[in-house]
């Protein structure tokens, strides 16, 4: 592909009525089937931390200053090195192409024309040279990251992390908080299956992973399939076989963000997958404060997790993020009006983190801090 622009379809306007990204959400949930919303929406087990990731951001009260000098103010940040103008980021979001024909370059348009990081997954629907090259050339266009999974392939993932540099993406982000998937009742009641024709190009030719042989006893799990889980050992292998700066997506505890930070990790993503891997796992919300006290500023922290108003973002960077990313309001609007859609989506949450910015008395970024929330409420037993 070689467009330039985002393609905006006739037949896929923007409904008038959709305002917010609740609005994208019902019009996605209206038009994608059953198995595919719940591929998307979906959560682990009873998906209490799916909830508890929006209400713990809901909990957070804000404490507004009056009558201080806003002329001037933006929202501009700097991150790994880019100055970017708004510190909202695409998440790596798998199998774009189940939402919309036009998948994650739909999606890279967006994020290119409204100055947007996108990082692009290892099972996207779509190679990282095709999505690089519908970001290039755009003015103000955000970084490319590529996010991996550690592969027991790893030739196949040397061969990514190349193709990877070749194509200009800046970073790699490893996910590190899923060497097995969660318990997705929603999906299996679903009956959820990838379409037949649908690809995952980072992901062709993988060599299967050597039969385990299991004893009495021995759990296919921990015996099996966790023989490759990734350990400090392979982190530390990643680094070696690549130019790029490096990041974890999937920290929770602040001991392993200290750990991130000692072994010369470019950031640290606190993320809990979407609520989609351990059910009952604490929020973002609130892992990420004690995370940043952890770090002390030693790296760069990004969050995700139930952001869904311009003042969470706000409440993040107040909390000690230097920037969001959002993972399924992009899918919502890319379901239902393509490139519009997610661009619309960003649009959104930069013009509520203005608005949010200027009612609390922030001209700029470096002006959100903690003095700006409210002190908690007692007897918040939430994740």
């Amino acid at each position: 592909m070689t467009q330039k622009t985002p393609h905006i379809p006739a037949r896929q306007p923007l409904a008038a009525d959709v305002l917010t990204l609740a609005d994208h959400e019902r019009q996605a949930q209206e038009r994608l089937g059953a198995a595919a919303w719940a591929y998307f929406s979906g959560g682990a087990g009873d998906e209490h931390t799916l909830a508890a990731n929006r209400r713990a951001w809901d909990a957070i009260a804000l404490l507004p200053r009056v009558l201080r000098p806003l002329a001037g103010g933006h929202t501009r940040c700097t991150l790994l090195g880019r100055t970017l103008a708004h510190p909202i980021l695409l998440a790596p979001v798998a199998h774009q192409g189940l939402a919309h024909p036009d998948g994650e370059i739909a999606t890279a348009w967006a994020a290119a024309a409204l100055g947007a990081g996108m990082v692009l997954s290892m099972q996207s629907s779509t190679a990282i040279e095709d999505v690089a090259r519908a970001m290039a050339g755009q003015a103000g266009a955000g970084p490319l990251w590529l996010q991996l999974y550690l592969q027991h392939d790893r030739a196949l993932v040397r061969a990514l992390i190349a193709r990877a540099e070749a194509a200009g993406a800046e970073a790699l982000v490893l996910t590190v908080d899923a060497p097995t998937s969660g318990v997705r009742d929603r999906e299996r009641r679903a009956d959820f299956a990838l379409p037949p024709g649908l690809r995952t190009p980072h992901l062709e030719g993988l060599a299967p992973a050597p039969p385990a042989e299991l004893g009495a006893g021995q759990s296919v799990l921990f015996d099996g399939l966790l023989r490759h889980a990734p350990t400090w050992d392979d982190i530390a292998w990643l680094q070696g076989e690549t130019r790029l700066p490096v990041l974890l997506k999937g920290v929770l505890h602040p001991e392993d963000a200290r750990l991130a930070a000692a072994q010369g990790i470019a950031g640290v993503i606190v993320s809990n997958h979407g609520g989609r891997t351990l059910d009952t796992a604490v929020s973002t919300a609130r892992a990420l404060p004690r995370i940043a006290d952890a770090v002390g500023g030693a790296l760069p922290l990004l969050v995700d997790g139930g952001l869904r108003r311009g003042t969470d973002v706000f409440k993040a960077l107040a909390l000690g993020a230097t920037a969001v990313l959002i993972g399924r309001p992009a899918v919502w609007g890319l379901a239902h009006a393509g490139a519009v859609g997610v661009a619309h989506v960003l649009r959104v949450l930069r013009d509520e983190l203005e608005v949010a910015m200027a009612l609390t008395g922030c001209a700029t970024l470096a002006d959100i801090g903690r003095a700006a929330l409210a002190p908690p409420a007692p007897h918040n037993n939430d994740c």
